[in-house]
């Protein structure tokens, strides 16, 4: 056929070499169909919920900065402890009923970080009087990790095509120290124990981010946009340049 044709199999169009807004549809519509009718798995079901806490837990915790009652700092708090419960249930089930996927993949880290970002840039604030702060330091150490590995994935993304992230134990500790870190100033425990708290939490924050940007490296030296263009001028031994065949 020629270029003016209809191709049954892939229900495109194409006309004059080009492809039109209908073609276009027609090749993405068996896509989203398929996608629309698998149903949503259980795992990332509680993943979802723990999202939707973000916002639950920032409410309570800037109403208790804000007034002082305790039934918010309780409510905050309560909220903290279902969805660090519920970080840990979700990939369990998800790896013993086999329902990894890739929405799970990208929301699972996502939820972590809304929740863990807002805690501890609430607690950080010097000028509340009702809960001890958190170090600056800490603050800022998590968010120059998180935005840097926001961009680093992005860049890969579209240079290679698929961002792979690959778990480290590392950034588990860290998470897990920051977790801790955050608890200690909701449960108004004793300072004292928070700097190291915060200490080590920065520690494997910064391991963590070391890691992942090393990982994100081998991405990029993998990828064939990363070798030159087989147009550009090759150097010669006498350190002249010639062109490529």
């Amino acid at each position: 056929m020629g270029a003016n044709s209809f191709s049954r199999g892939t229900r495109r169009w194409r006309l004059g070499g080009g492809e039109s807004g209908v073609a276009r549809r027609l090749t993405l519509r068996p896509v989203l169909v398929r996608y629309a009718s698998r149903p949503v798995t259980t795992a990332n079901k509680i993943t979802i919920a723990r999202v939707l806490l973000v916002p639950v837990f920032i409410g309570a915790i800037i109403y208790y900065l804000t007034t002082g009652e305790e039934v918010f700092r309780r409510v905050g708090i309560l909220v903290f402890v279902l969805a660090s419960i519920s970080d840990g249930l979700d990939g369990y089930i998800a790896r013993r009923y086999n329902q990894r996927s890739e929405l799970g993949a990208v929301l699972d880290p996502l939820a972590d970080k809304l929740l863990l970002v807002s805690a501890v840039v609430l607690l950080s604030f010097h000028g509340q009087t009702h809960l001890t702060t958190l170090p600056i330091w800490l603050t800022i150490i998590i968010l120059s990790r998180d935005a840097l590995l926001l961009v680093g994935l992005v860049v890969i993304h579209f240079t290679c095509g698929k961002a792979v992230v690959r778990p480290h134990l590392t950034g588990k500790i860290a998470t897990v120290l920051q977790m801790g870190a955050v608890l200690w100033a909701l449960l108004k425990m004793e300072p004292g124990w928070l700097p190291w708290w915060a200490g080590a939490a920065a520690l494997f924050t910064g391991i963590s981010g070391g890691f992942y940007i090393l990982d994100g490296v081998r991405q990029l030296s993998a990828s064939p946009a990363s070798s030159p263009h087989p147009g550009q001028n090759a150097p010669t031994a006498g350190g002249g340049s010639k062109s490529a065949p």
